[in-house]
């Protein structure tokens, strides 16, 4: 079996193990220290997703929990990026934005719920609003740390080419910032997803958050159970978007397959290369073994190479 095949046999043994466990502790009603007698089992759970599958409801959940996650994290990216670069690049507004963004970045998103609920006037937007609080400190933090790790050299390059200050920013310093930012890209949509799921179940009134906290609070276990399996679902359709975009966009990089890093290049003939060795045109001389090369007639006006002590002294 091949090692692709052989990596997605083992994903989906562990996945099957997992419900395997799940089924058993909740069929059985295991109570050790964790207590399972109230988890539905995979079963039951299945059932319900798959009756939820037909109902208007359940899409209307999905649709606007999608809209809310998309829009605010697409704010976040643009003005993340945007705000990342600034400080990075330059004094005044690092001077100007970096104490502020100091100050407020270590102030979870979910505790905004309050002051989105007092500046917007309706609570969609204010579920939006924190969306984009929790995606846009990621996004900027590593956006500002990718920029200040730009090679100066490749600036300097540009410059005494001729290239001004936005041809430096958009052919070597956002280029070269890419592999950083799009990793603050991935953390900041898990991270939204965390906030957009808990303010939907604060002040949304649709939403896969609020529809999950809905059936908790009419002891609807497998509908909860339901809902976290689709905030699962969505938010790896989500990374995995995320994760697609940043590879077209950095094809330029080395791409590690299989979670290993790329082959070391070694000369061809040297132990493990994979370089194919070109080999030399056999001549008459090398085809007939035990026979002497013929030597190299040098260029005309040029004496022939002696080596060997024997010849030294006779130039002596």
């Amino acid at each position: 079996m091949s090692a692709p095949w052989t990596r997605r046999a083992r994903r989906a043994a562990a996945v099957l193990a997992a419900l395997a466990g799940w089924q058993l502790l909740a069929q059985f009603r295991v109570n050790l220290w964790l207590r399972f007698g109230q988890f539905p089992t995979v079963t039951e759970t299945a059932g319900e997703f798959v009756r939820r599958l037909g109902t208007a409801t359940y899409w209307q959940d999905v649709t606007d929990s999608l809209t809310r996650i998309i829009s605010g994290f697409a704010l976040a990216a643009v003005l993340g990026v945007a705000v990342g670069t600034a400080v990075a690049r330059s004094p005044l507004a690092s001077d100007l934005l970096g104490p502020l963004l100091e100050v407020l970045r270590p102030i979870p998103a979910i505790a905004l719920v309050p002051v989105a609920i007092l500046l917007f006037p309706s609570n969609e937007q204010g579920i939006v609003f924190i969306t984009f609080a929790a995606a846009f400190f990621p996004v900027t933090v590593s956006t500002r740390h990718a920029v200040r790790a730009v090679t100066p050299v490749w600036e300097e390059a540009v410059l005494t080419m001729g290239g001004g200050r936005w041809r430096v920013l958009r052919s070597v310093v956002l280029p070269g910032a890419l592999p950083g930012i799009l990793g603050g890209l991935s953390v900041g949509i898990g991270v939204s997803w965390i906030c957009v799921i808990s303010a939907e179940m604060i002040s949304g009134e649709y939403g896969v958050g609020y529809r999950t906290w809905q059936d908790y609070t009419i002891v609807d276990y497998p509908g909860v159970f339901v809902g976290m399996a689709t905030i699962g679902l969505l938010g790896r359709l989500t990374a995995t978007a995320v994760e697609l975009t940043g590879r077209r966009l950095v094809r330029w990089l080395p791409h590690r397959e299989g979670g290993r890093a790329p082959r070391r290049w070694l000369p061809p003939g040297a132990e493990g290369s994979q370089a194919p060795t070109r080999r030399l045109p056999r001549t008459e001389a090398s085809q007939a073994p035990g026979r002497p090369l013929p030597a190299e007639t040098p260029p005309e006006g040029r004496a022939p190479a002696h080596t060997g002590p024997a010849t030294i002294r006779e130039q002596v």
